[in-house]
């Protein structure tokens, strides 16, 4: 695989320096009408412009369309480059990447989430934020600039942030607990398990969810910001406290087995007024709004005094190391994503900003639900981009079904995951 890997880099770094070397993704290209054709100028922000005769494509998601549609006319208006959307759902785009790049098939600007960056990275097939890199870091949050950035370059020109919190049912649960012991204690009362009613879920199955337990003891996945997987910490001291809580959480407020809640079954029970609070994400908001549930959102609760740290992941726009013209894709990646851009699309859809001045406007933080997703984003952990985080998946989730389920030794789970992780990384380093 390594070999693999280190071909595309080749080519991709080939690629891309023959571009810098024509003016096309540099920093710098012939003066435009200098008398000295040796005379390079320097390509910034400011005084980028397309390539004659540019033309391009962009692959989005087709709930994005409209806001593409809109920010691509003012776009070709400005520079005179037509663009065309292609719909293709953002996890999808890397792997189409991957084979489609190097063939001169693939879109110039692309999305994804930036769990993905390392890969796509590593095979050479983005091309870095260089030319907007000082106007993406003053403007964005700093875990979205964490998330769109790898091995220090910055790749990604990030447009929205996503993260999970509290939401609550404002019937039964009038304000939204500040801690873990005001759930426990709202259980007591509430719980009833032969009517199939709980103070809380969340979806059991999915580390996405459970990391959060962990990491708001002590524990992490990889060291160094998630960029060391030589330095794992999920089976440390503030882990091992993390799986522990859980087994009180499943004693005390969720005495289910994990493959007993998902989250179908989890928004039937809110929807109902069977569950009080439920742990999720923005995507959730349509569904609860229609079951006329009057629910509220809150910044997940404290456990141990301790904020919670969520998983969090942020959308980006990238380019295409194989783009015919990588002048115009930075352009247009940078439109899309621009502070105005933004607004734009919070206006249109409900996109949470990457963008710290769009984050902090008034019309995003009147309202509470934005607000506090946006405050348990700014307590949230990006998820690690490096691929090493394939082997991770299995052998974490493993363990926690085992110190849920089976109640198994916590330290002991935690070991053999860890121990699983780096047999399964020897593999592929």
């Amino acid at each position: 695989m390594r070999k693999w890997q280190g071909a595309v880099l080749s080519i991709g770094m080939a690629f891309t320096l023959a571009a810098c070397s024509t003016g096309g993704g540099g920093s710098s290209s012939p003066a435009a009408s200098g008398d000295n054709p040796e005379e390079e100028v320097q390509l910034t922000a400011e005084n980028l412009q397309p390539e004659e005769g540019a033309t391009l494509v962009i692959w989005e998601d087709k709930n994005q369309s409209s806001f593409i549609e809109q920010r691509v006319k003012k776009f070709e208006e400005k520079y005179g480059v037509t663009v065309k959307m292609e719909e293709l759902p953002p996890t999808d785009q890397v792997t189409k990447l991957t084979t489609d790049g190097p063939a001169g098939l693939a879109a110039d600007v692309v999305v994804f989430p930036h769990d993905k960056i390392g890969s796509a990275s590593e095979a050479g097939l983005i091309l870095p934020n260089d030319i907007f890199e000082a106007e993406t870091t003053a403007n964005t949050s700093e875990n979205a600039l964490k998330a769109v950035t790898f091995k220090d370059i910055l790749y990604g020109y990030p447009y929205s942030v996503e993260t999970y919190a509290l939401f609550y049912n404002k019937a039964l649960v009038p304000e939204a607990p500040k801690s873990f012991d005001e759930i426990i204690d709202f259980a007591k009362t509430f719980n009833n398990t032969k009517s199939n009613q709980y103070a809380l879920m969340w979806e059991l199955q999915q580390f996405y969810y459970n990391y959060a337990f962990l990491a708001s003891q002590g524990g992490y996945i990889f060291g160094d910001n998630g960029m060391d997987s030589s330095d794992l910490g999920l089976n440390n001291e503030g882990a091992q406290k993390g799986g522990e809580f859980l087994q009180k959480l499943k004693a005390e407020v969720l005495p289910l087995k994990m493959g007993d809640v998902n989250y179908d079954i989890k928004k039937g029970l809110f929807s109902s007024g069977k569950l009080a609070m439920d742990i999720n994400g923005p995507w959730t908001i349509a569904d609860y709004r229609t079951a006329g549930i009057d629910f509220g959102v809150a910044p997940l609760p404290a456990i141990d005094g301790k904020p919670m740290t969520s998983f969090s992941g942020v959308k980006a726009y990238y380019v295409n190391a194989f783009t015919q013209y990588p002048n115009a894709s930075k352009l247009l990646a940078a439109f899309l994503s621009n502070e105005e851009a933004q607004m734009e699309n919070f206006d249109m859809n409900g996109t949470l900003p990457a963008n710290k001045n769009v984050a902090a406007d008034a019309k995003v933080q009147e309202d509470p639900i934005n607000k506090a997703f946006l405050e348990q984003f700014n307590n949230s952990t990006p998820m690690p981009s490096l691929p090493a985080m394939d082997s991770v998946w299995g052998p974490i989730t493993s363990a926690i079904t085992d110190i849920w389920d089976s109640g198994k030794d916590v330290k002991a789970s935690l070991d053999n995951a860890v121990k699983q992780i780096k047999e399964s990384l020897a593999t592929v380093q």
